[in-house]
């Protein structure tokens, strides 16, 4: 299913949005050397609340996970960089951490992931590695305009990692996103310009560069969800909803503040 929104939706995406953005900045503020995972999702579980939206995650349950999910936030650690679930773990000086987060306000859901350094940076590869996704997804997003297709977004991400020197798994990518979080189509992070589905006014897309330092391979943790790098090596993911527009993109899940 491929939807698009009109005037309204898109005003209550913008909420949707906004909301997102503003949950992860305040996650990422709370999450210092020391903090639980699992207080990480308590916290999301009550902002998400305190703003009357809804998780799309807790009822979760796709074909490749062991769901439902059963969380309020992904929060993906180190080698760890999709569908991270929350466990028991005290976050330590250096983790690279990935919190994906995605809501339903007033009908319309929104998602977005951010990845970033727990206290102080320890090997600048980290850092490097996730400039890159963010240097994908800003690619994404300029070539994401009416009339362009699909594969130029894929295409815009890929020529990014490619050009770093990333292995690039085609497996999940973005997707888009209205009225559930999860509808076609799908946005390889590699692909063919000119390819696929054109982009029309009032489509929603989630674009979500990630990647891993020296793999394309994922391994599925015991929990029957986290997903890791088959090498042990360090990973990113950055990603944001937008709204094609008639001008070309507008990003949806900035935060207010």
């Amino acid at each position: 299913m491929i939807e698009i929104l009109n005037d309204a939706e898109l005003a209550r995406a913008r909420d949707a949005g906004a909301l997102v953005g503003d949950i992860l900045q305040a996650l990422k503020k709370r999450a210092v050397v020391g903090v639980n995972l699992l207080d990480l999702d308590r916290w999301t579980k009550q902002l998400i609340e305190d703003a009357g939206a809804v998780s799309c995650y807790v009822d979760y349950a796709p074909s490749f996970g062991r769901g439902p999910f059963g969380h309020y936030v992904c929060t993906a650690v180190n080698d760890a960089v999709l569908h991270g679930m929350p466990h028991d773990y005290a976050l330590a000086d250096g983790d690279l951490l990935t919190l994906d987060l995605a809501v339903t306000l007033r009908g319309i859901s929104a998602d977005a992931a951010i990845s970033f350094i727990v206290g102080t940076a320890r090997d600048p590869r980290d850092e490097a590695m996730i400039d890159t996704t963010e240097r994908a997804l800003a690619a994404a997003i300029a070539a994401a305009r009416p009339g362009a297709r699909i594969g130029d977004i894929s295409d815009a991400i890929g020529t990014v990692l490619s050009a770093a020197g990333y292995p690039i798994n085609l497996e999940f990518g973005g997707h888009g996103i209205g009225s559930t979080m999860h509808q076609d189509p799908h946005v390889a992070n590699d692909g063919r310009p000119g390819r696929g589905y054109k982009l029309r006014p009032g489509l929603l897309l989630a674009l979500e560069p990630w990647i891993m330092a020296d793999t394309d391979e994922l391994v599925t943790d015991a929990d029957g969800w986290t997903l890791r790098s088959a090498t042990g090596c360090r990973t990113a993911h950055t990603e944001h909803t937008i709204a094609i527009t008639a001008d070309g993109a507008e990003i949806l899940t900035l935060p207010r503040n």
